[in-house]
């Protein structure tokens, strides 16, 4: 009794082992999807609303979805220069076309700009039943999935809103999932849209206001006084005839007959108080800042020239391009490879031509001093081409044949020694002398 009794309790400690540390949700969330995030479907309607954040994302969706990948097998070393790329492999098949109706560019450039508006970007994995490779990937939204959190194994799973309102559950090793991460909910993802949702309004109320604006006449609304209560045919009638007379552009500034006492009171607010002009140029900053876009990105290319046109390619490059390549690196080496063995995890790794463009002035001055480091060695009396390989220089033919002494001497050596000349020479760089005709021999003397 008593050692069914111990046994019990170590099964139950096992049960209630975390494989993570601590646990992140109480044991009463146990199979209940975590939250939606709140307003995932209006950050990404934003983008088709407000021209900033349109370019924006549109700019760092297709630099990243730009960019090729490759799959490499990994080297003893350590060193990415000593790795072999794999040109054949099931995992570079799926990518490079992920389903029958997306390409490699679309998949992740539809998932860049669900990161990017949300902070999370998914993936759901399609097999064969009689197969756990992976078939197809397919980019589904943000707002229809949830983890399920479990207070074990972290995560057991994920369910996903369908249109109409069902829940499909989905297990782990059937989703990718790549995110920003949110420093307040670790099964969920933030993107910069979550910070600036107050300029995204102010900017699409103030494009609004002046959509309005001249839609009214292109002038501020006014009041209308009555000394007298209006009854509804009346009220309604009045409202009418001021609509199909004044509203519109076609008729601004006609003159207003008002009839029945009615008297017209401005209010005095023009377009030139709101400053909306400001208004929208602070939005487009803020908006800016929170991605960390340079104004090169929205083609503000004022006071521009090729140094620092370069420069912004450079760090565009670095800042936003590199980042978002290296989440997906980390989706393809850490989610997807797993599914093709451990063997595909083990030797295998997918990489990403790098995107940043060389800088030329840095490329100029880098070969300024290897030569000058080269030019210091060979005047020490140090063989040329030895020192070429030394300091990285290109490998190029060293010297002119004939402005070398050694060389000239090591030639004249060879030439002393003519069974050896012909085949010594050639190797040299040199071409054999040419004979003097020989000479015709003797008369014999006659008897």
């Amino acid at each position: 009794m008593a050692r069914t009794l111990l046994g019990d309790v170590g099964n139950a400690a096992r049960a209630l082992l975390n494989r993570s540390p601590v646990p992140y949700v109480s044991r009463g969330n146990i199979a209940i999807p975590w939250r939606q995030p709140v307003g995932a479907e209006a950050q990404m309607r934003a983008m088709g609303s407000v021209g900033t954040l349109f370019a924006i994302v549109n700019r760092t969706s297709n630099a990243t979805a730009q960019v090729n990948w490759r799959l490499y097998r990994k080297a003893p070393s350590g060193l990415k220069e000593d790795r072999v790329e794999v040109t054949s492999h099931a995992a570079l098949d799926l990518i490079n076309r992920p389903n029958p109706f997306f390409t490699r560019q679309e998949l992740v450039e539809s998932t860049q700009q669900h990161i990017d508006l949300t902070g999370e970007g998914w993936w759901v994995i399609t097999r064969n039943p009689r197969s756990p490779l992976p078939l197809e990937l397919w980019p589904v939204r943000p707002d229809r999935m949830s983890p399920i959190p479990d207070p074990v194994d972290f995560i057991s799973g994920y369910m996903y809103t369908a249109p109409d309102g069902r829940q499909i559950p989905l297990k782990v090793e059937d989703v990718v999932f790549i995110r920003m991460p949110n420093p307040l909910d670790p099964y969920r993802g933030m993107g910069p849209v979550q910070s600036i949702l107050t300029e995204i309004d102010a900017s699409r109320y103030s494009a609004e206001w002046n959509r309005n604006f001249f839609l009214n006449s292109a002038e501020p609304g006014g009041i209308i006084e009555v000394e007298k209560r209006l009854s509804d045919p009346e009220f309604n009638e009045a409202r009418d005839r001021w609509s199909e007379q004044h509203k519109g552009v076609s008729n601004a500034h006609r003159v207003a007959i008002i009839e029945n006492g009615m008297k017209w009171v401005d209010r005095k607010l023009t377009q030139r108080d709101m400053q909306f002009a400001e208004l929208r140029a602070v939005s487009r900053d803020v908006m800016r800042e929170a991605f960390g876009a340079p104004a090169f990105v929205l083609g503000e290319v004022g006071d521009v020239n090729r140094a620092t046109a370069d420069a912004s390619k450079a760090l565009f490059a670095e800042q936003l391009t590199v980042p978002r390549l290296e989440r997906f690196k980390g989706a393809l080496n850490n989610d997807l490879l797993p599914l093709y063995g451990k063997d595909a995890a083990r030797l295998l790794e997918f990489d990403y031509d790098d995107p940043v463009p060389p800088d030329a002035a840095a490329r100029n001055a880098e070969l300024t001093a290897k030569t000058a480091a080269a030019q210091t060695l060979i005047d020490a009396g140090y063989y040329g081409p030895a020192v070429a390989e030394a300091v990285g220089l290109p490998d190029i033919q060293f010297g002119d044949p004939g402005s070398d002494p050694d060389r000239i001497l090591l030639r004249d050596i060879v030439i002393g020694a003519p069974s050896t000349a012909p085949l010594i020479l050639p190797m040299l760089g040199f071409t054999l002398p040419k004979q003097a005709a020989p000479a015709a021999p003797a008369p014999a003397p006659a008897a």
